[in-house]
């Protein structure tokens, strides 16, 4: 059948100019489809809120037997998530932290601002490589307390971990695996080193807070810390650049609410959250139950593979109304771009700030570019989708 084959029809590179029509016809095939893999694909956005709620669904590939050692806490269940999140959030958000990332507003201004100063009239600039790339690493540098001279180390790292998760099928990965496993290593050593330095002696960075903990039992090991540092760095990182050149391509493809933003820029935060349903920088997410489960009528056994489409549960329209039509204005939009539930994306308030920053910056740029190439080359990774370049005429 058909359906059984729609996970690897949505992955093929093929479809990742468009798997919208590909998730239309998963949700018309049922709320879980079994795929020829064995997996199961669910793309229906109540049942996949349910899921991503359930505590018989897990994340932690240990329980396959997949991996021997620990995970970060992206990959772990509850009760040591939850420990391993609380510590990490003690110094980023609320309650301990409420200020921190709000605090980053200006910051992240003039880092975009800064980035945009070379953006003439008459110029071709790539919007991924010129500035969407460069703007979250260099904001989470500042957030970790990263010395300005050192940033330029943060952004190749950064190239060898993208490189590693954006190699083509049946390609040789072997050279790029390991240059992204360096690049992990050497990142958690120097932040490992780096917070060193701040005991004893803190700064007004996540790194000081996280090593001049007063309470023994709420600090991070270094391994713990290292792993949690390189985490926020990548995940934060990937998904933003996804977030802001999706919401470029899809500014520019609808000139109308471009000028709508203009003359409104009020309805900036709405427009994000749009985005987010719309174009989301994370389409997929795996889950494995921990026994088996019954789900709108179809048994899924233990340790199966469960892909949630959050994609196609976006773009629902048993949730959404005219869920295939962009709407800055939506009301009500609980979408599933972070995910939901106790691993609803750690870093979800940075990237709005950043987004919103970004396209506001943006906009009085882009009212007469053009896209030189549409649809743009996209990268390969499947789950986190987002154009790999995007060249525009300014």
């Amino acid at each position: 059948m058909d359906s059984e084959t729609l996970l690897a029809r949505i992955t093929d590179y093929a479809s990742r100019p468009d798997p919208y029509p590909l998730y239309a016809e998963l949700r018309a095939a049922g709320p879980v489809v079994r795929q020829a893999d064995g997996s199961y694909l669910i793309g229906t956005y109540h049942e996949i809120a349910a899921l991503l709620h359930d505590p018989r669904m897990s994340v932690d590939p240990r329980i396959r037997g997949e991996v021997l050692h620990k995970p970060p806490f992206l990959r772990l269940d509850d009760p040591e998530h939850h420990r391993l999140r609380t510590l990490a959030m003690r110094p980023f958000g609320p309650p301990h932290s409420p200020g921190r990332v709000d605090a980053m507003r200006g910051e992240i201004d003039r880092i975009t601002k800064e980035l945009l100063a070379s953006f003439e009239t008459g110029r071709q600039v790539d919007i991924v490589d010129d500035f969407a790339y460069p703007l979250p690493v260099t904001v989470i540098c500042r957030l970790l307390g990263v010395p300005r001279e050192d940033e330029p180390l943060f952004r190749a790292w950064s190239d060898a971990l993208v490189t590693a998760a954006d190699a083509r099928p049946g390609q040789d990965t072997t050279e790029q695996h390991k240059g992204g496993d360096r690049a992990r290593i050497e990142m958690g050593g120097y932040l490992v080193g780096l917070a060193e330095q701040r005991r004893g002696h803190p700064q007004d960075d996540m790194l000081s807070a996280f090593v001049n903990e007063p309470d023994p039992e709420l600090r991070l090991t270094q391994e713990e810390l290292a792993e949690t540092a390189v985490l926020l760095l990548i995940a934060g990182h990937e998904t933003t650049v996804n977030l802001i050149a999706n919401g470029v391509l899809t500014f520019l493809r609808r000139p109308e609410h471009l000028d709508q933003l203009r003359r409104d820029p009020d309805l900036l935060p709405r427009a994000v959250e749009e985005l987010l349903r719309f174009e989301p920088p994370v389409q997929m997410r795996e889950r494995i139950p921990r026994a088996d489960l019954q789900v709108a009528g179809t048994l899924i056994p233990e340790n199966a593979s469960v892909i949630l489409a959050l994609a196609s549960g976006n773009r629902d329209p048993m949730r959404f109304r005219k869920p295939d039509r962009f709407d800055p204005t939506r009301p009500d939009n609980q979408h599933l771009g972070f995910g939901s539930g106790i691993h609803l994306c750690y870093g979800a308030p940075l990237a709005r700030i950043e987004a919103q920053s970004a396209l506001r910056a943006l906009i009085a740029h882009l009212g007469t570019a053009r896209l030189l190439q549409d649809p743009p080359p996209y990268r390969q990774n499947a789950m986190l989708r987002g154009p790999r370049h995007l060249p525009v005429q300014l």
